[in-house]
């Protein structure tokens, strides 16, 4: 009889390691820019410039590409994803408008996809022969 994981620690533990790592890298590249830019034609822009975001995700390679050659996909895929989601939520919740949900909603979103999609394809650099013949 099988009464669910025996041992929550092994699945638990990267998932919250890749949250907390995703958490750090969100305030070390996007977490201290507060500021919109105004533009000559009056327009705004930002808070975040686009080489932000870029270094964002592939710091994150590094973390997702731990948990999935491990054989921890699950934590390469919703550890992330957490983080991220709690992040933007802290840093976006005092916007007045109320549309920061949206902005969420889609970084979740987004990173669900991006973090399924490598994890897939890392896993399936990371199989041996043997794996592949089952």
């Amino acid at each position: 009889m099988s009464q669910g994981p025996q041992r929550p620690a092994p699945v638990l533990l990267p998932t919250l390691v890749t949250a907390g790592i995703s958490l750090a890298v969100w305030a070390a590249w996007l977490g201290w820019d507060q500021h919109r830019d105004i533009q000559p034609d009056g327009t705004t822009t930002g808070p975040y410039e686009a080489w932000q975001v870029i270094g964002l995700a592939l710091t994150l390679l590094m973390p997702v590409y731990w948990a999935a050659s491990r054989h921890h996909r699950t934590a390469a895929v919703v550890g992330p994803t957490i983080g991220l989601t709690v992040a933007a939520f802290h840093d976006w919740s005092d916007d007045a408008s109320g549309l920061y949900m949206v902005g969420v909603v889609m970084v979740m979103l987004g990173s669900l996809a991006a973090t399924a999609t490598v994890s897939a394809a890392i896993g399936a650099m990371s199989r041996d022969g043997r794996q592949a013949a089952h």
